[in-house]
């Protein structure tokens, strides 16, 4: 019997209490997790995910309270969740976003709308929940450039994958970056995330609304969403999304200086958790090449 696919999946479902489920095909897109997309008797569908072990019990429950924070918090659809527990996730169906500009221009809406409507005096969240199969720390703090540092940069150099990969120059420049950070970055108020926002990570709902999953919620600057969706492939019709959610947040003309750094934070995640990590320690290495001085220059001439 399978022990990671639709077998697997279809055992979680029945322990969860949903017994109508006639198959179980694989989805594709995920990388943590088993997923898929159950077909039930009644001709209905939900999308189920789980994890072949029990290395991340709470990790469920956390984005299921992600899902519901990034909606009744900040106004974003997410899927209905039918189930979570320390097993398996069940979410309502969403649909493949659609290929148009149209699409993009109401998600900068959205998100512009998440990132200025949900204003918090520390950075954190109330618990620990998860970025893949690793443990987000989201103790509170009340500095911004330190919580950066410490809980999603610093925090990954533990991780064995991110010692091999990076060696002790690597590291040296990461610290250093990590004490620049105030004047790299600019000191910006925390809102509500959804914290691994890539394009991926962006449905649809029937009706062709811009729909969210897979967070990783905290309080934190916008722009550590904007890097996500920035730095990470998006379609050609997302263009105008960029400009449009400058304009509504109102982002200054040095924005995209920015998201290197901040985007530092994710590929260190990658390779902490992939075989193949996509280049993310290429990336990395790009990031930090300044700041193997001792005197970094200015991030604007940073690669990008």
């Amino acid at each position: 019997m399978d022990s990671t696919g639709p077998d697997l999946l279809t055992r979680r479902l029945q322990q969860a209490g949903m017994r109508d489920v006639c198959t179980v095909e694989p989805a594709s897109g995920g990388l943590a997790a088993a997923a898929g997309i159950a077909h039930r008797a009644d001709g209905s569908r939900v999308f189920v995910k789980t994890f072949a072990d029990a290395e991340a019990t709470d990790a469920f429950a956390a984005e299921a309270e992600g899902l519901q924070a990034l909606r009744d918090l900040g106004g974003m659809t997410t899927p209905e969740v039918l189930a979570a527990d320390s097993n398996v996730l069940v979410l309502a169906m969403l649909e493949p976003r659609p290929s148009s500009q149209a699409f993009w221009t109401d998600l900068a809406h959205d998100l512009a709308r998440l990132h200025t409507t949900t204003a918090h005096d520390r950075f954190g969240w109330h618990r620990d929940n998860w970025l893949g199969r690793r443990r987000q720390r989201n103790p509170w703090a009340d500095d911004g450039h330190a919580f950066f540092a410490e809980h999603r940069l610093l925090r990954w150099l533990e991780e064995p994958a991110v010692a091999g990969a990076l060696g002790p120059a690597d590291r040296a420049a990461l610290e250093r970056l990590c004490d620049r950070l105030p004047d790299l970055l600019p000191d910006r108020p925390a809102c509500l995330t959804h914290g691994d926002l890539w394009a991926q990570n962006v449905l649809a709902t029937p009706g062709g609304r811009p729909a969210l999953i897979d967070p990783a919620v905290s309080y934190m600057w916008a722009e550590v969403d904007l890097a996500h969706l920035w730095t990470t492939s998006p379609p050609p019709e997302s263009r105008s999304f960029f400009d449009l959610y400058a304009e509504l947040v109102g982002l200054d003309r040095d924005w995209r200086d920015r998201m290197p750094v901040l985007q530092l934070r994710q590929h260190l995640a990658v390779i902490a958790q992939f075989d193949d990590d996509w280049g993310a320690a290429d990336m990395v290495r790009a990031t930090l090449a300044p700041f193997r001085r001792s005197t970094p220059t200015s991030p604007a001439t940073m690669e990008t």
